[in-house]
């Protein structure tokens, strides 16, 4: 591809979105558009980047985004509904959203598309998003736009507005911390700086295979992993165990009063499942240093630029 080349990129004021915008324009992109649903993360990332195009955007939904895929060389999908409570946000933001997407990306004569998918898909886990995610991949197999899927586990990076960024946040303001049973849940978490130089490698130059599960190559137990986080951003707050039962019941105590959890008894039941992800050679496959794990909790909550940017939910 060339930098002037245009890359959309649906769900842009995401977590990767963010991250794989900074990452794109420090190597030279200049024509990227982003299209994304949520106002005040679509408004971070204006402030962020004032020279590029930000849509608000309801991918669900017909409107004037569609035309914006007319002569856009690479499609980034990233569009995604994480959490929540109902099934059918998941269904209209997964799977609906993503037929509407791939219609017009063939009508405006996109080239070439990147699906970031999930390991859900291939996990014991099986709830609203597992199930809707694994539709929305099918779609994309089906679609007749050459394409490469990618299936990363955990994410963390700047910008995380849930997972291990909700939760770094959290531990600052608290004096306790509790972790669900005894923690030994093991967890592959994937740095967002990686991933998006993964997904840049695949726009530079399209892979041999449909499907790659790209997983952290280091694995290490949630409770430790809760432990670095803390020493990294300094926090002073006690980890400490708690039974399982009585966090479900928190949580879903908490979901009576929280429209929009950061945190849902689903996820916790996929959190606890002890299962692990293959790991391939994804350094040597596309050319992507892998980051220390110890180095990217620094650089993804130390950083002086984006480490205190945080999105909304």
């Amino acid at each position: 591809m060339n930098s002037t080349d245009k890359i959309l990129i649906t769900g842009g004021a995401g977590l990767v979105g963010q991250n794989l915008i900074v990452h794109l324009k420090s190597t030279g992109y200049t024509n990227l558009v982003a299209l994304d649903k949520h106002p005040a993360n679509t408004r971070i990332l204006r402030e962020l980047h004032p020279d590029m195009e930000v849509m608000d955007a309801d991918l669900s939904q017909p409107g004037d985004w569609e035309q914006a895929m007319e002569g856009v060389m690479a499609l980034v999908i990233l569009h995604a509904q994480i959490g929540g409570l109902h099934e059918e946000e998941f269904v209209t933001n997964n799977v609906t959203a993503t037929e509407r997407v791939l219609n017009a990306a063939q009508a405006g004569g996109v080239r070439y598309l990147v699906h970031v998918s999930s390991s859900v898909v291939v996990s014991q886990a099986d709830d609203f998003y597992t199930r809707t995610k694994a539709a929305q991949e099918k779609l994309v197999l089906e679609c007749p736009i050459p394409h490469v899927i990618l299936r990363p586990t955990l994410m963390f990076g700047w910008f995380d507005r849930k997972h291990l960024g909700w939760l770094a946040r959290f531990m600052k303001k608290v004096p306790l911390y509790p972790v669900p049973g005894d923690g030994r849940f093991m967890r592959q978490p994937l740095y967002a700086k990686d991933f998006c130089n993964i997904i840049m490698a695949c726009l530079e130059e399209p892979p041999d295979g449909p499907v790659y599960d790209i997983s952290g190559l280091e694995k290490i137990d949630y409770i430790d992993m809760m432990r670095s986080i803390r020493d990294v951003t300094g926090s002073k707050a006690h980890i400490f165990k708690i039974p399982y039962k009585l966090f479900w019941w928190l949580l879903r105590i908490y979901a009576l009063f929280d429209r929009d959890p950061p945190f849902t008894t689903r996820q916790l039941e996929a959190l606890v499942i002890v299962e692990a992800f293959d790991v391939i050679d994804w350094p040597g496959i596309f050319g992507v240093e892998q980051t220390p794990l110890d180095r990217a909790f620094d650089e993804t909550f130390n950083d002086p630029r984006y480490g205190d940017v945080v999105l909304e939910f």
